[in-house]
């Protein structure tokens, strides 16, 4: 048990280096990682745990402790936070320093407005792992294509769209 947390660890400490804008751009690596390689949890499960970071209070960086708690108890836990959060951290704090140094200079704004995409591209990559994850048939992928050109193409609220596919669930359409 305590291997599977340092093994998690590692992972999340190597995943946090290209973790851009936070934990969603690389929920595919991680749920290939924690799925797919280890077998320590069920696509089920990670959509579960998934879920329930979005819906519970605090950053999005909850689906890691959550994941860390599953594989490993307290220990996963706190060494999947803490693999996730404090490189991150500590690059942070010394590159915002020397961001904001060279605040005029034109490298800086190619640099800005190349990571947009790639955030953009990490983030949909998400979305689909998930989508796949939790759709299993032909109901559920229905109503997430439907909740995802509603929210792009119109301007319904997503919070609206959310809960009318939580009433579909509830009714037993999915």
């Amino acid at each position: 048990m305590t291997a599977n947390a340092f093994d998690l660890g590692w992972r999340l400490t190597l995943l946090s280096l290209i973790a851009i804008s936070g934990v969603d751009t690389i929920v595919p690596d991680i749920y290939r990682f924690v799925v797919e390689n280890r077998g320590w949890l069920s696509e089920r499960q990670f959509a579960d745990l998934y879920a329930i970071a979005r819906v519970a209070p605090g950053p999005n960086s909850l689906l890691v402790t959550l994941i860390g708690w599953q594989v490993a108890g307290f220990l996963g836990a706190v060494v999947a936070t803490l693999a996730l959060c404090g490189l991150p951290f500590i690059l942070t704090f010394y590159v915002s320093r020397m961001w904001r140094r060279f605040e005029g200079a034109r490298w800086r704004k190619v640099v800005q407005e190349g990571l947009a995409p790639i955030t953009s591209g990490l983030a949909r990559g998400s979305g689909y792992i998930l989508a796949s994850a939790a759709d299993r048939t032909w109901a559920a992928a229905a109503i997430a294509a439907g909740s995802m050109f509603v929210v792009l193409f119109s301007r319904v609220h997503p919070l609206l769209v959310l809960a009318l596919a939580g009433i579909a669930g509830v009714i037993g359409l999915v």
